[in-house]
């Protein structure tokens, strides 16, 4: 006789990948975080918030982070227990780091709104250095949504 112990579901779920620094990888990114999400059961405002965040950070990764023949990387991790997403996006370009504008002269601007949309949708997020020539920029979306702060 054969006995199966239970198996508890794992508490966090990772995606990690690479696509190409172009509006096309972009929206890729985009339509992958939400497949991915879904398939975790990610509570539905957290994949909706991570569509908007991902679509920003991604969009910024292919128009501002390119370097040619580089790629960009999504990665994805959902702590089931928390119901939280951390979302990270690397891109080549560690010159370019992102900063929010003040509110009212995003106003004025033609672009440059998407960091507000991001610190608006996301409880956190931040920069980091990725050596050699890098940088990463990350979100963190929870279940009740964003602090609705810049920066």
């Amino acid at each position: 006789m054969s006995a199966t112990t239970p198996q508890v579901p794992a508490a966090t779920r990772t995606f990690t990948q690479l696509l190409s620094s172009t509006r096309r990888g972009a929206r890729l990114a985009r339509l992958l975080t939400t497949e991915r999400c879904r398939a975790w059961e990610a509570p539905a405002g957290v994949t909706e918030h991570a569509e908007q965040v991902v679509a920003e950070l991604a969009a910024n990764a292919a128009l501002h982070g390119r370097v040619q023949g580089r790629d960009f990387r999504l990665t994805l991790t959902f702590d089931r227990t928390a119901d939280r997403l951390h979302i990270a996006v690397t891109d080549a370009r560690a010159d370019l780091l992102p900063t929010v504008p003040a509110e009212a002269a995003a106003e004025e601007a033609e672009s440059g709104r998407g960091l507000l949309i991001v610190a608006a949708l996301a409880d956190d997020w931040g920069t980091e250095s990725y050596p050699p020539s890098g940088k990463t920029v990350w979100a963190v979306i929870g279940p009740r949504g964003g602090r609705h702060r810049p920066g």
